[in-house]
């Protein structure tokens, strides 16, 4: 990882240097001279090179939701450096930041997240399944960019302000545990967002888009444990009370559930603990579940599957323990207004002038998934309304945030079309010139956005009165129960299992 270390002296050159933007790059027509700083900034061949090695190096780390230490600490680092002030260790959670410039209003938040998924290593730009280290963990939903896009964006953002004088507040809010939807909703109940006018979501994809409404699927974290009674499974198994019973009898009625539930909802699980020889009768045995629903239907479907836990431990003869709320959070409701600026500044931007070689590697890899082997896309999304009826799908803790401001999600391509989100082909794509282009990109978009926000009341007002006229009909009131702590050990064991391996790799 030598290669990839950043020195705190090419950081302050690179931004040292924003005070000189070249002429040599003329404006366009009708685009603001705050707005052109920040789009002729992140073209600078320095800027794209900077932030794409601080992407590549969260990528090669690789740290588990709430134990990004290393990622968290590079970004960190990179805002503060950059003249930001940076808040660390916040809601509980040490990998938690917030990174602060300028003052007064408006406050305009940019949304970013930087932790892996187990069992995805893939080495980077090699269209066929090849791990890194076999089992360890990967950048399967492209975060290793997101939070570096966000921080390039403010850093932009930052240097318009300087130079011209802009008034109002520009904050990074560093959220950790995305894929175990664990920060969001303890951020909240910090007060980290109070006062915050606006927020930029941003996502890495194989397409340059926005959209609004309500989306994705709200969802219950949840560890379920069970105690029971050790005894010889052969010599005496009526003394014992197997707890492994016990779960298995849940999820075989939480299985004879889905034929009741409606198409919106979703449960999987994975048993961590379930015994340690066949021979002894478990007596302690646990389950994490995801169940996921709409905002409406999340508590009801959660009540019927607590009750499958009672019924397997009523079955066993065990107890059910007080159930581990990891976390607990809503749909998405992103909002129209914003995604219209958005997607105005998105269609400014455009698709990056992907090389040759980008398209041979997009080429490749499609043909290896079987998909159509068509490349990288040359146009962006258009933003389109919602349709169709809503059946499910993923989670997000950005969905409590879109309740609290309003909030729409640039999604910035540089993964290829076809690529399979939380699998080796995503992890492939996350590293390298590909996808140092998407997140410049995202970059532009998310920090033309921001000036959009910060010189142009009537944007903003927008996007306040759209929100504030949502809100009397869809209050916050947080799924997260108030006696739940950050579940900062989760992924403990398994990243002191694998980031000294990872470590050790030459890049």
């Amino acid at each position: 990882m030598n290669s990839h270390k950043l020195t705190s002296l090419a950081l302050v050159a690179l931004f040292l240097a924003a005070a000189a933007v070249p002429a040599a790059t003329a404006p366009k027509a009708k685009v603001a001279k705050e707005k052109q700083l920040v789009l002729d900034w992140l073209s600078r061949p320095e800027t794209v090179e900077t932030f794409g090695k601080v992407s590549d190096a969260i990528w090669d780390y690789a740290e588990l939701g709430l134990q990004e230490f290393r990622s968290s600490k590079l970004l960190a680092d990179t805002l503060e450096q950059a003249g930001f002030k940076v808040e660390r260790g916040l809601a509980g959670m040490p990998t938690c930041f917030m990174a602060t410039y300028g003052s007064g209003k408006p406050v305009i938040g940019l949304l970013g997240e930087f932790d892996a998924l187990p069992m995805l290593s893939q080495k980077g730009g090699v269209p066929k399944k090849d791990p890194v280290v076999e089992g360890a963990p990967g950048h399967g939903c492209g975060h290793n960019a997101m939070c570096t896009a966000a921080a390039a964006a403010a850093i932009a953002v930052k240097e318009a302000m300087v130079k011209y004088g802009l008034q109002g507040t520009i904050k990074v809010f560093g959220s950790p545990g995305e894929e175990i939807v664990a920060s969001r909703p303890y951020m909240i109940r910090a007060g980290l967002f109070d006062g915050v006018d606006a927020v930029i979501d941003n996502h890495a994809s194989s397409s340059f888009g926005t959209d609004y409404g309500v989306g994705g699927n709200a969802i219950f974290s949840t560890v379920f444990t069970f105690q029971g009674r050790t005894s010889h499974a052969a010599g005496a198994p009526w003394a014992g009370r197997s707890a492994l019973d016990a779960v298995e009898i849940m999820d075989v009625a939480t299985n004879f559930l889905r034929e009741h539930m409606p198409l919106s909802g979703r449960i999987h699980y994975v048993i961590l603990r379930g015994g340690e020889a066949p021979n002894v009768v478990p007596d302690k045995a646990s389950v994490w579940y995801y169940v996921r629903n709409t905002d409406e239907g999340l508590q009801p479907l959660y009540e019927r599957v607590l009750n499958c836990a009672k019924a397997g431990a009523l079955a066993s003869g065990t107890e059910l323990l007080a159930p581990w709320v990891i976390s607990a959070v809503h749909q998405r409701h992103a909002s129209k207004a914003a995604a219209e600026l958005f997607q105005s500044n998105i269609e400014l931007v455009g698709m990056p002038a992907w090389s040759e070689e980008d398209q041979a590697f997009a080429r490749a890899l499609q043909k290896e998934l079987g998909a159509e082997p068509k490349g990288m896309p040359d146009k962006v999304d258009k933003l389109e309304a919602p349709s169709g009826p809503f059946v499910g799908g993923g989670s997000s803790d950005v969905g409590d945030v879109t309740l609290i401001a309003p909030t729409a999600t640039i999604q910035f391509p540089g993964e290829v079309p076809g690529a399979i989100g939380h699998h080796w082909s995503a992890v492939a794509c996350n590293r390298g010139p590909l996808a140092w282009k998407g997140l410049n990109a995202g970059a532009k978009a998310i920090a033309a956005s921001a000036v959009d926000l910060l010189t142009r009341p009537e944007e903003l007002a927008k996007l306040r009165t759209e929100f504030e006229a949502y809100s009397k009909t869809h209050p916050y009131k947080p799924f997260l129960p108030a006696d739940a702590q950050p579940p900062n050990g989760l992924n403990r064991e398994l990243m002191e299992k694998w980031r000294p391996l990872l470590e050790k790799i030459d890049r």
